[in-house]
């Protein structure tokens, strides 16, 4: 699995929609409402068979509120 963390910049007075609708899809280990200038942060678990672009955009980038989206990959340092 390869773990990636995923910002959410949500229209305004949209973030609990978004978050509910995120939720509802069960893809996300985590997820957290942030300050700052995204709304919410989640950890995704993206399994190693599927592209992280393909899954991302099928699964989260398609819900309607979201405006911006940042996604931090992780890599194995230690």
């Amino acid at each position: 699995m390869q773990c990636v963390f995923v910002q959410v910049q949500c229209k305004p007075g949209q973030a609990y929609k978004v978050a509910d609708a995120i939720a509802l899809k069960e893809v996300h280990s985590e997820l957290y409402s942030t300050s700052g200038q995204y709304d919410l942060l989640m950890k995704i678990y993206i399994p190693k068979d599927k592209d992280i672009g393909h899954y991302l955009s099928d699964m989260i980038f398609g819900i309607e509120g979201i405006e911006r989206t940042l996604t931090t990959m992780t890599f194995a340092a230690f």
